[in-house]
């Protein structure tokens, strides 16, 4: 394709004003504008209108326009566009008018991409006043330093405004925000931008209709969305706030942002509200001339400052263009090139032609604020934005104060006049919190106004936390009161299904950090050490009783040992009575022995009973029968104390012996007791994975084994009799789903306690903290062995929170401090539920009390025995014992007079020579109330 190429011809008439005033004379420029515009930018079209006939009132700017082409883009059609644009432009080169300077006022989209590309690639100096940031122009993204110098672009006021929200949010360091906006505002090219590196979770959401503002309004309360801006009309922002009035989001926990580019005041049908109202004013200096706009050229398009921005740009192109000429560097062989001629392979190229300079170097004042010109994107005009915080009731605005403003640019902070005015604006930060009812970590009470009242070491920690950070929370207890499971379907359910459907901010309890967990949501730093899985077991109750010495021996052989004692002392009583050589039947012989005992039958009873302890019966009986009887008896009484005292001491040793179960591969040995972990703990998964990992390990020996592709020698190496792998997981998760899972920590302690023994009944499995904590507070629970699978406890929070960092660096604050440590102390070894129990016997322990006690009871009762004997025996010596003695004295004296005073005869007397008499009478023993013992010779 060739190239044509043609010379710019100047008009020839050349206007020559003399001004009077200026004593100057100063040439006319003819120039020629394409103004390119959008059909639905109407402000534009008014403004640069306004702008050519302030052009043509005012002849000392010196410049004429000869010729003024306007494309309009109707609709979305690039190529319809560009068409028109080449058609258009080619018009103006057969005429000899091409333009001079290309204005565009596209906003964005593919029109003013298509425009963009149109005047690089035809090297025409262009000034476009498109949305967008450096780079957001894709068709502009890499020019060179000559084409930067000749396609320019300012941003309107439009773009700069949304960076308002940016200052906002960092100075009151807010941290979600719902930002809508209507079709005033273009925000496409900011999604990403406009809150970049700042922790705030946020969504940017086009209002389409009326209708759909309830919906979206909703939308943002679902996901806690508490701080809302709105940019666009007043018109606009009456109907949000109606809305939001309606659905009862104002108070405290919301706050309101309306952001307009227009000008006037703030309303709505809102019954009590406080919006932080943001709207643009014109510099002191520049509003008389803006007035005069208005009134003398008007320039009364709104939003005033896009009109006044068009205006103001459209003039000081025209003025940078006519500067450019007058100074020479517009070369007067410029030449152009066609649509139908471009060539890709040689592209027009322009050196020297810098427009950008003389624009800078304007001096017309601008009717509403100053612009800088910079670089692409970093050129606007530093307009000025008042924040006024407006309180409405009952839909009229009782006050309007002015607390700050913001000097338009993308990272300049706001100015507050005082920080007070704003420290109650914005909402509070509330976060929803969801957690699960578990022992000490959270404990819910109801308080006396009905209110659930939540406490235990996680509330303790989160209020740490809040102090650290400032932010309130609202608590509730996940639906299913789980920390969630994710079933073979990979749905989850539980405290991670609330954050996964981001209902919940944050997930708060002793919740276990897992891998397929971390997967969904993020994990803070943990807060507690690892904790690992243990057994909680029912307190075996060692039978006590005072007489567990008398329960060595059956109750048969205590009845038998009894009657033998009574038998023997009997049958001794009975032998010494009747045996001739017995003491009582040989006084004389035995008179000089020291012993002397009489064995009646009282003193066999003695005898009997203290021969069987260390101190002995005493002296035996005389007689060789009576002695037979108490050999007899004592190897009886040695072979039942020697039995007696082995038996006790193997029955009270057993009695302490009984551990069946001290670890883990003890529970899995047995059978007599069930185990199970809760349903849907991370316990439960556990020994699930574990199966199932064993499963898939038996799969890999078998295939291995049966691999027929594998050498007669590789498969004798796996040739065993045995599973190389063990299957006690296998068995262990067999056996806890036969038991039934808990699905509950009541249920799971009823069936504890509910165990009939310490070898037979059942047996939980949880985590430390929470078998350590039924431990303290149960004096009918043990903790049994060791912990394993430790892993450690976290705060969980949705995928990508910027929470994660913010409760990460409270958390290693709250390490530092050792506050952590604090709060364990507190709610386990100072838990106020926290139980003394009785010290359970041990093998080191010695025999307690309640096991011998009952000697005591019978040294007590022996003694209260005696002491019930003496007083019977005082009281017969006193009192019994006289009346005895006359009565005896009575019968004497009758039977002496009745026999007239017998007497026993000497010889009688003389055969018992041992018979010592005491108060006889008549022959009797009035002592001993015996009958004299008969002589042999008498039988």
């Amino acid at each position: 394709m060739s190239i044509r190429k043609g010379k710019m011809r100047l008009p020839a008439y050349v206007f020559l004003f003399c001004f009077v005033r200026s004593s100057t004379c100063q040439s006319v420029q003819a120039l020629n504008v394409l103004f390119i515009n959008q059909n639905s930018n109407t402000v534009a079209e008014k403004a640069v209108e306004v702008a050519l006939n302030y052009l043509r009132r005012n002849p000392r700017l010196g410049i004429h326009v000869d010729s003024f082409s306007r494309v309009k883009a109707m609709d979305t059609d690039a190529r319809a566009f560009l068409d028109s644009l080449c058609e258009r432009y080619n018009s103006s080169l057969r005429q000899n008018k091409p333009p001079h300077l290309i204005l565009d006022t596209t906003l964005s989209g593919v029109i003013s991409e298509a425009a963009k590309t149109f005047t690089a690639a035809l090297a025409l100096p262009t000034v476009s006043a498109s949305y967008g940031q450096d780079g957001d122009i894709r068709q502009w993204r890499n020019l060179d330093g000559e084409q930067e110098k000749y396609l320019i672009q300012i941003s309107p006021p439009g773009d700069l405004i949304p960076e308002v929200i940016r200052s906002i949010i960092i100075a009151q360091n807010i941290t979600n925000a719902g930002i809508l906006f209507d079709d005033s505002f273009v925000l496409e090219h900011k999604y990403k931008s406009l809150l970049q590196n700042i922790p705030t979770r946020h969504i940017i959401a086009e209002v389409e209709d009326v209708r759909s503002v309830k919906h979206q309004l909703t939308r943002f309360r679902d996901l806690d969305i508490v701080n809302y801006f709105i940019l666009g009309r007043l018109s606009t922002i009456k109907t949000i706030l109606d809305n939001a009035n309606i659905n009862k989001f104002f108070g405290k926990k919301f706050a309101w942002h309306a952001i307009t580019k227009d000008k006037g005041l703030l309303k709505c049908s809102c019954t009590n509200a406080t919006i932080l109202h943001v709207k643009p004013e014109p510099d002191p200096a520049n509003r008389e001339r803006l007035s005069n706009m208005r009134t003398t050229y008007t320039l009364t398009a709104e939003p005033e400052i896009s009109a006044a921005f068009y205006f103001d740009l459209t003039l000081r192109s025209l003025l940078a263009v006519k500067s450019l000429i007058d100074s020479g560097e517009w070369s007067r062989n410029i030449t152009y090139t066609s649509c139908e001629d471009y060539n890709e392979d040689n592209q027009p190229r322009r050196k020297d032609l810098d427009l950008r300079k003389h624009l800078k170097q304007v001096a017309e004042p601008v009717s509403y604020a100053p612009f800088l010109i910079e670089s692409n994107g970093h050129s606007f005009i530093e307009f000025s934005m008042r924040l006024e915080k407006v309180n409405i009731i009952n839909s009229q605005s009782v006050s309007a104060e002015t607390v700050g403003s913001w000097k338009a640019s993308l990272n300049a902070p706001i100015f507050i006049k005082d920080d007070k005015s704003l420290a109650n604006f914005s909402a509070i930060t509330v976060y929803r919190i969801v957690t699960v009812l578990q022992q000490p970590f959270v404990m819910k009470t109801v308080e006396e106004n009905g209110k659930d009242k939540y406490f235990g070491y996680c509330i303790d920690l989160i209020e740490e936390i809040r102090k650290l950070l400032g932010f309130e929370y609202e608590i509730y207890v996940a639906p299913d009161n789980s920390f969630g499971y994710m079933d073979d379907n990979g749905q989850w359910n539980g405290m991670i299904k609330e954050l996964i459907e981001k209902r919940a901010d944050i997930a708060l309890g002793s919740l276990s950090v897992m891998a397929e967990r971390e997967s969904v949501v993020d994990f803070t730093v943990p807060y507690y050490d690892l904790v690992g899985i243990t057994i909680l077991m029912k307190k075996p109750k060692t039978p006590t009783s005072l007489f567990k010495f008398l329960t060595v021996l059956e109750n048969d052989v205590w009845l038998c040992i009894l009657a033998a004692y009574f038998f023997t002392s009997s049958l001794m009583w009975v032998f010494d009575r009747w045996s001739p050589y017995s003491y009582q039947n040989n006084r004389e012989k035995y008179k000089d022995d020291e012993e002397k005992r009489e064995f009646n039958l009282k003193e066999c009873l003695w005898f009997c009973m203290t021969s069987l302890t260390p101190q002995g019966g005493g002296e035996a009986p005389k007689n060789l029968s009576g002695r037979l009887v108490a050999a007899t008896w004592w190897l009886f009484g040695f072979i039942i104390i020697a039995s007696y005292t082995a038996n006790l001491a193997a029955f009270l040793t057993v009695s302490r012996l009984d551990t069946p179960i001290e670890s883990l591969d003890d529970l899995s040995k047995q059978y007599k007791i069930q185990y199970a972990p809760l349903n849907g703990s991370s316990s439960m998964t556990y020994f699930q994975r574990m199966a199932d990992i064993e499963a898939r390990f038996y799969e890999i020996w078998k295939d291995m084994s049966l691999n027929d592709s594998l050498s007669e020698v590789e498969r004798a190496k796996l040739a065993v009799w045995d599973y190389p792998v063990s299957d006690k997981y296998t068995k262990m998760w067999q056996a806890m789903r036969e038991a039934r899972l808990p699905n509950t920590m009541e249920e799971a302690l009823q069936r504890v306690r509910a165990s009939t023994s310490s070898s037979e009944g059942f047996a939980y499995l949880d985590d430390a903290t929470n078998i350590r904590y039924q431990y303290l507070t149960n004096c009918d629970l043990q903790m049994v062995g060791d912990e394993f699978s430790r892993k450690p406890y976290a705060i969980a929070v949705q995928q990508g929170s910027p929470l994660k960092d913010q409760f990460n660096n409270a958390i290693l604050q709250l390490l530092n401090k050792r506050k952590l440590e604090k709060l364990k102390e507190t709610w386990w070894n100072q838990n106020p539920e926290k139980k003394t129990c009785e010290k359970q016997d041990d093998q080191s322990d010695g025999i307690s009390i309640h096991n011998i006690g009952g000697v005591f009871i019978v040294i007590f009762v022996g003694i209260g025995l005696a002491c019930i004997t003496l007083a019977f025996e005082y009281w017969w010596y006193k009192y019994r014992r006289p009346n005895l003695i006359s009565d005896v004295d009575k019968i004497s004296n009758k039977q002496g007079q009745s026999h007239h005073k017998e007497k026993v005869d000497p010889k009688i007397l003389a055969e018992y020579p041992a018979f010592r008499s005491r108060n006889t009478f008549l022959g009797y023993n009035a002592r001993r109330n015996e009958i004299p013992p008969v002589s042999v010779n008498r039988w």
